[in-house]
């Protein structure tokens, strides 16, 4: 059997190789001149490779012994990882936005990879600041949620050989 230790090792590497994914994700957004479809998908993959590496094991891994180990770092750092998520659904709330008017501009059927996703709706600026404010609390709770992770697993696992 695999121990503990060797577990709770992948899993945090898994969760840290998200990191590359999400900051190469916002690059992409970042750099763009103009956000197209084609730039919007493109960043969506980087995106979807990072939430996979975080979010599988969190699911399999994490979640399950959360409450057999329940002590004050792991409920802060459970905290910190639900408002990350929260912050996330928070941004997924702009993301349908955006999705439902590129259906009613008829771009799923006929796409156009150059149109700038502004000229869809007089409101895709406001749904792109809701995207926005729910990435940024996303990665913000995220960085702190892996920060209280490390020191977790350091007190839990590494702390016997020093």
């Amino acid at each position: 059997m695999v121990s503990d230790a060797a577990i709770a090792t992948i899993v945090g590497i898994l969760v840290t190789c998200s990191l590359p994914f999400y900051l190469k994700g916002a690059w992409i957004m970042i750099d763009a001149e103009t956000v197209t479809w084609g730039v919007l998908t493109h960043h969506l993959k980087y995106i979807f490779v990072g939430l996979t590496l975080t979010t599988v094991p969190m699911v399999t891994w994490m979640i399950p012994r959360l409450f057999v180990q329940l002590n004050g770092i792991s409920a802060l750092h459970a905290v910190l990882g639900l408002q990350a998520y929260a912050m996330l659904l928070f941004g997924l709330t702009g993301i349908v936005r955006v999705f439902q008017a590129k259906r009613e501009a008829d771009m799923y059927h006929d796409p156009d990879p150059d149109v700038d996703i502004d000229e869809l709706h007089e409101k895709m600026s406001h749904w792109r600041k809701r995207i926005r404010v729910g990435v940024f609390g996303y990665v913000i709770f995220w960085l702190l949620a892996w920060t209280t992770g490390v020191v977790r697993y350091g007190i839990r696992y590494l702390t016997q050989y020093f």
